[in-house]
């Protein structure tokens, strides 16, 4: 079991991670100071969950009959990008429960193998009824994401899959 303190996080590497997904820094990524703005890390984190849902998943957004739902955020950094350059972030599936989801995005500059940062965020899945988000439900998520979900616990490596952003 990979550990969640900060020395931990800091030795992630690749193989750490089961669905990886390309991004090409863009020019309004950097912030003042030169490199890429920290809640830049909040949008790949959500774009990463998302692209796996969809690809994976079989997730359709506005849909289904339920929806799921960031209550959590997290990162820590133990170094810089910048643009111009791409980066590699990778996907796993720190904890699943019934309803929720705990991701862990390890961003990794193409080419080199240091993690840069370590982050996450917690998807609830909630009742959707005509586009409005309620509860969650007391069945569970839906059986199709929680098998998605299941293949990427560190405990099921199936082998990575990549995709671009």
């Amino acid at each position: 079991m990979l550990g969640l303190d900060i020395a931990s996080k800091r030795r992630r590497t690749r193989d750490n991670y089961h669905y990886f997904l390309e991004y090409r820094l863009r020019w309004d990524d950097n912030d003042v100071f030169g490199h890429m703005n920290n809640p830049k890390y909040g949008v790949l984190c959500d774009s990463i969950a998302n692209q796996y849902l969809i690809d994976e998943c079989g997730y359709q957004m506005s849909k289904g009959s339920q929806a799921a739902i960031i209550v959590n955020t997290y990162f820590d950094y133990f170094g810089s990008v910048e643009y111009p350059g791409m980066l590699e972030l990778g996907l796993r599936v720190a904890k699943l429960g019934n309803t929720s989801v705990v991701y862990e995005v390890g961003v990794f500059r193409k080419g080199e193998e240091d993690v840069k940062a370590v982050g996450g965020s917690m998807h609830v899945w909630v009742e959707q009824v005509a586009g409005k988000l309620g509860r969650p439900s007391k069945s569970g998520m839906p059986a199709h994401v929680r098998q998605g979900y299941e293949a990427l616990t560190a405990d099921q490596r199936t082998g990575s899959k990549q995709s671009k952003l």
